[in-house]
């Protein structure tokens, strides 16, 4: 078993993730701000703005999990939150790689998130895979410049892994409750013309992908952590009505409508593209949640 630190463990998904860790015999440590005490996993204090860092941290770690990064969806995306959401993810990234090298380069690997939003904010007809360029927008250029900070570990012989994560499904918070939310009162809406696909994937299908970078040696670069079935936005609420059991009553919120509301912010919402996970099953992962309308029983219908 191993020893990991994951950077961002209080959000959503690194709760989640610390938890299947935990479950799996692994000991985990995490990396934030604001340290706490827990009984099961032990905090250590980091703050990359002022460039401060418990290195005791690294030097007790086998393996780093990079999830930190402001969240792309909490606030309009103003001239200064978009630096927020960018710094948040190359600083931090070159941070840790700059104390990794100076007190810790014996690390046996680094895991880090990235996005399918490297791929931009378009409608393609192509399926899009890791060997596609990297889009010239504004998540597309985050995304890239994420990436080669995490790939600067591989130039001190640390095997690093890159998961360009679509939207992820979990049973409270998050993306699904924001979608599907007004379901209980009654009503199914749906985002432009509902035709831009929606890559997505359940949190235990990413959970297990985590601790499959980690156990599998072989694993190495960038993967696609999306589910093998595409979907548009429009068929994902009516597979999720389908699921509600319940007379809902359709409502379709124009484009135009949206980006007066948020701006920039909903280009992510109108448009997106179809992505393809056929190198992460080559490695040979085996999706739990495969279909949408699998995913969606599991965390939709009361156990």
């Amino acid at each position: 078993m191993a020893n990991i630190l994951i950077t961002g463990g209080t959000g959503l998904i690194g709760k989640i993730l610390t938890q299947c860790l935990l479950e799996k015999g692994h000991d985990v440590a995490i990396l934030s701000r604001f340290p706490k005490s827990l009984k099961l996993v032990q905090h250590y204090h980091w703050d990359t703005s002022r460039r401060i860092i418990d290195v005791d941290a690294l030097k007790s770690s086998d393996y780093i999990i990079h999830l930190a990064g402001a969240n792309i969806a909490d606030k309009r995306w103003t001239q200064r939150r978009k630096r927020d959401i960018l710094e948040s993810r190359v600083k931090s990234t070159e941070f840790l790689f700059e104390m990794i090298r100076e007190h810790y380069p014996n690390l046996k690997g680094l895991i880090s998130a990235s996005a399918i939003g490297i791929y931009g904010a378009i409608n393609s007809d192509k399926i899009l895979n890791e060997n596609d360029a990297h889009c010239d927008d504004y998540l597309g250029n985050v995304c890239y410049s994420w990436e080669n900070a995490v790939d600067k570990f591989q130039t001190i012989g640390i095997r690093t892994v890159t998961f360009r994560t679509g939207v992820v499904l979990t049973k409270s918070g998050g993306a699904l409750s924001k979608m599907i939310g007004s379901l209980k009162f009654g009503v199914g809406i749906i985002l432009g013309t509902g035709r831009q696909y929606l890559p997505w994937i359940h949190v235990d299908d990413l959970c297990e992908l985590y601790k499959k970078a980690i156990e599998d040696c072989e694993m190495s670069g960038t993967y696609n952590a999306v589910s093998p079935e595409h979907i548009t936005y429009e068929k994902f609420v009516e597979q999720a009505i389908g699921i509600s059991n319940k007379r809902i009553f359709r409502i379709r919120i124009p484009s135009i409508i949206l980006k007066i509301a948020l701006g920039q912010m909903s280009e992510m919402l109108l448009k997106g593209s179809r992505v393809s996970p056929e190198k992460l099953v080559k490695s040979g992962f085996n999706f739990k949640y495969p279909t949408l309308a699998k995913a969606l029983k599991d965390l939709l219908i009361e156990q």
